[in-house]
């Protein structure tokens, strides 16, 4: 994806795009490369790839959410800030916390906070389960984007969304996941509101989004411990 293919694509789904956002975009990719020399950040590492497999996809999210109402969002297993970062950059106005469990992937995201110049944006090194104790019903919004199967991060994310507030899974074609996480969401209160399917543009690569809203407070029995979690899924 061309930048010119990137502008275009970008208000097709009614974004617009500042110079600025743009250069902040570039220096994002530049740091992505460079950092991805030393450790492993992500495979893909050709610039028409990035944006369109990274920067784009992140921002797909979009279709689903209007991030102008909203006021924070968490993005859960952040890895090299996809989407969280990018949508950051997209949307300055949102108060954003980027959570993972590497603390190189914090130091890499540290340093493009700090390049960047973003302001009302945090890093959090830690376990999601361990998190979600202490942060419970605190976001509007909580994403996280291929970091697990969806009845695991139902019991990761839903605990640490408000009240009527979402958690937005962005996948490739998951609709098994999803038909194994009706008892999930059953016993955390929440349903899908919302699943968004559609292909990237020039690759044609299939991605859904399920946007699950949470109708009632979590029972504080979740989340589990992470090995509970993993040996048994809800």
């Amino acid at each position: 994806m061309k930048k010119e293919e990137f502008i275009k694509e970008l208000e097709k789904i009614n974004i617009k795009i500042t110079n600025d956002q743009l250069k902040q975009l570039e220096e994002y990719y530049n740091l992505l490369i460079e950092w991805n020399k030393v450790m492993n950040l992500t495979g893909i590492t050709e610039k028409d790839e990035v944006y369109l497999k990274h920067f784009y996809d992140s921002l797909t999210i979009t279709k689903v959410i209007d991030f102008n109402t909203v006021e924070n969002l968490c993005d859960v297993g952040t890895g090299a800030g996809f989407p969280g970062l990018v949508i950051k950059i997209l949307f300055p106005n949102l108060q954003v916390t980027l959570v993972d469990s590497l603390n190189k992937r914090i130091n890499f995201l540290n340093e493009v906070i700090d390049k960047l110049k973003l302001q009302n944006i945090k890093t959090i090194h830690t376990r999601i389960e361990e998190f979600g104790i202490k942060n419970r019903e605190k976001y509007d919004i909580v994403v996280a984007r291929a970091v697990a199967q969806l009845d695991i991060l139902l019991e990761y994310c839903i605990p640490i969304t408000k009240v009527n507030g979402y958690f937005i899974a962005m996948k490739g074609n998951c609709f098994e996941e999803i038909n194994n996480s009706k008892n999930a969401l059953d016993k955390l209160n929440c349903h899908i509101e919302e699943c968004n399917s559609f292909n990237l543009p020039i690759e044609n690569s299939n991605r859904t989004i399920i946007k699950i809203k949470k109708d009632v407070v979590t029972n504080k029995k979740f989340p589990r411990k992470y090995s509970e979690i993993k040996k048994h899924p809800l």
